[in-house]
């Protein structure tokens, strides 16, 4: 049963969703899991969890029957796995893969808007962002593959994404850290096709010093430079620079007009450097050995 999807779609396809569930622990070790649904264009329906460690990625696809979701509250059980609000329970063993345990979430920092603002509201949209916890507190074990993984104290991130297909070329990059001054950004950019023309938009959160700082196309932000290295996106006096200095990538698979048939490459662990500034001044600069960083080109 899939609750309160298709307002959009009318329930048929092209049309995929998806959840991004990034977890940390103090020690560098990292997990991300994707549990997904897709319509391809012939109306076959499937779902699908990816699992994405330090240093690989696993694909387990599952029939419809096997997914049951909802957006309000944020809840998705696929096969005996569940994925919630109030944190997660896994039980696979399956395809080389044995991941087992529970974790805890604590209270999520949710965003004041949408992070689509007014482009939410654009129907030819290929894919639509969204943002359910700019980070977390994290408890509790897991066992991948024989090795336990220690969550306490952990720090959590989770975002989702549904439409069609994913742009033809984005840049992605997302950081949470729980250092001296907690903080914790997302930055997307994409090429953005429309029934007629196009453009290359941003949308962009960051908190740091208790507040949110938003930069985003509907702002006026301007993408200054953006590339596999990183990007410079610039509005009005703030100015957000990303490098990309170090990356572990990872094979994954997105969606393409509802069919999970594209490749595409993920830093779940990369060394990435953030700087933000005001104007003159340096709100902050991390470096971050745990970010995540994904660009894909149409070339």
């Amino acid at each position: 049963m899939i609750m309160g999807f298709f307002h959009s779609t009318n329930g048929t396809g092209p049309y995929f969703e998806g959840w991004y569930l990034k977890h940390q622990t103090l020690r560098g070790q990292t997990l991300a899991l994707i549990p997904a649904f897709h319509i391809d264009s012939g109306g076959r329906r499937t779902a699908s969890l990816q699992v994405i460690s330090n240093d690989r990625s696993w694909w387990l696809e599952y029939p419809e029957e096997q997914l049951q979701a909802s957006r309000q509250p944020f809840q998705v059980q696929i096969g005996q796995s569940s994925f919630g609000s109030q944190g997660i329970g896994l039980h696979i063993r399956q395809d080389g893969l044995s991941l087992c345990g529970t974790l805890r979430y604590g209270p999520f920092t949710v965003l004041r808007s949408d992070i689509m603002g007014p482009f939410r509201f654009f129907a030819g949209m290929q894919c639509s962002h969204g943002v359910i916890s700019m980070g977390h507190s994290l408890r509790g074990t897991l066992e991948l593959n024989g090795e336990r993984l220690d969550f306490s104290d952990g720090i959590g991130y989770i975002e989702a994404d549904r439409g069609r297909s994913f742009p033809s070329a984005y840049l992605w990059t997302q950081c949470v850290w729980k250092e001296a001054e907690r903080g914790s950004l997302m930055l997307a950019a994409a090429t953005i096709p429309l029934p007629v023309g196009g453009f290359t938009g941003c949308i962009c959160s960051v908190f740091y010093g208790a507040r949110e700082y938003r930069l985003a196309t509907y702002r006026g932000a301007k993408i200054e430079e953006w590339s596999p290295s990183g990007a410079v996106i610039r509005q009005g006096k703030y100015r957000l620079e990303t490098q990309m200095l170090n990356e572990r990538r990872q094979a994954l698979r997105a969606p393409v007009e509802g069919c999970m048939e594209r490749t595409i490459h993920e830093s779940l662990c990369a060394e990435v450097c953030y700087r933000f500034w005001h104007g003159e001044d340096l709100v902050f600069q991390h470096t971050d050995p745990n970010a995540s960083f994904e660009y894909s080109s149409a070339d």
